[in-house]
């Protein structure tokens, strides 16, 4: 890249909280806050937002007559929203960008208007505004009164970082200075896991760890929903408020051979994270935080993926899906929010029942891996400085 990208803020809404204290501590407990919940019938294992956080969502809903119509991904990304430009100091009305995606956008208000019309045959007015993929960043953006574009897209799990890729371009190109990023999800509905056990990719585990990512030795499928927003503000050059920067960035795309397929070495991550690399030399390279979903040949692919491209110079590897759960378009920037605060803290979150791998003394250069149906993939590399 030309120039440095400084992350001067990120703020989150997780199964693990919203506040970075709360965040980091759940990060070090090796319990999993994946619990269940009753869909179609059935308990179904989910991630879900603390009790605390959700009565925020209700608060919202109630400051403008307009947000009572609104999904859960759009006021989940207002708020994420909010407290992100306040870390940064932004204000709202300044100039800057807005791309905030989602994998399955409006899902909760999709479903409620197509079950009223199956059994009406009408539907309500803003059935088609409020649920249409630009509902995101369009209300984030009436929200923050921001003056710069304002772009919502969806790339399936690997939508935050694709967000990312689009903020850079513009960034690099001296079209903007400033950009607010990120993915917002909220997939926890009967139809949507109903799909996902469809694929047969979802968790039937009993034990301790409902969805075993990174587990090498599993013998079958074991991804959960979990739901959340995040998103991270970008600015040009060096800042002395940086959290961290953005040294490189790589993206690729599989052959498809099927509508879910990811090639047996993903070489869709072999091609994105050589490219993030770009003349970083191997051994730098102290952390990847894989994207690694819990299913049979997601994880072993990009494991092989990344035993291609290190070889005997492979740093720790981790992932956060055991803990969290897989959520969507928003899973990639909970990536970079694990791994800054990795860097931060200087301490290496490790899966608790994964093979145990030598630690490393620092953690100073950190790779973020997302991919999504049909192959796309995108890596990011940080760097503390």
């Amino acid at each position: 890249m030309k120039t440095k990208i400084a992350i001067t803020s990120l703020a989150s809404i997780s199964p693990l909280g919203n506040h970075p204290e709360a965040i980091w501590r759940n990060y070090l407990s090796n319990t999993t806050l994946i619990s269940t919940k009753e869909f179609n019938g059935k308990n179904q294992f989910i991630a879900t937002i603390p009790t605390e956080i959700r009565n925020q969502i209700d608060v919202l809903r109630n400051e403008e007559s307009k947000y009572k119509a609104l999904d859960e991904t759009v006021l989940l990304a207002i708020l994420v929203s909010r407290q992100a430009i306040k870390n940064a100091g932004w204000k709202a009305g300044d100039d800057f960008g807005i791309n905030i995606g989602s994998s399955r956008g409006a899902t909760q208000l999709f479903e409620k208007y197509h079950t009223e019309f199956l059994q009406t045959g009408k539907t309500a007015t803003l059935s088609s505004p409020t649920t249409t993929l630009g509902n995101i960043s369009s209300w984030v953006a009436h929200d923050l009164k921001n003056k710069g574009p304002e772009i919502s897209h969806s790339i399936t799990c690997s939508t935050a970082l694709h967000a990312i890729l689009n903020a850079v371009a513009w960034m690099q190109s001296g079209m903007a200075t400033q950009f607010l990023v990120g993915g917002s999800e909220a997939p926890l509905t009967a139809f949507t896991l109903a799909q996902m056990n469809a694929l047969k990719i979802y968790s039937k585990e009993e034990g301790k760890f409902p969805c075993r990512a990174f587990d090498l030795n599993k013998t079958k499928n074991s991804m959960v929903l979990g739901e959340a927003a995040a998103v991270t503000c970008l600015e040009l050059g060096e800042r002395p408020n940086a959290l961290a920067y953005i040294e490189g960035i790589g993206y690729a795309t599989d052959t498809l051979e099927h509508n879910i397929s990811i090639s047996d070495e993903a070489e869709c991550f072999q091609k994105s994270m050589t490219m993030a690399l770009q003349n970083t030399p191997l051994k730098d390279v102290d952390a990847i935080v894989m994207h690694a979903p819990g299913t049979l040949k997601g994880d072993s692919s990009e494991v092989k993926a990344i035993q291609k491209v290190f070889g005997e110079n492979q740093p720790m590897l981790t992932t956060n899906k055991w803990k969290i759960g897989h959520t969507f378009g928003a899973s990639g920037m909970l990536n970079l929010e694990l791994a800054i605060m990795m860097m931060q803290h200087n301490q290496f979150v490790a899966v608790p029942f994964a093979e145990t791998q030598r630690e490393r003394k620092s953690i100073n250069k950190v790779l973020i891996n997302a991919v999504g149906f049909g192959g796309n993939a995108v890596t990011i590399l940080l760097s503390k400085k």
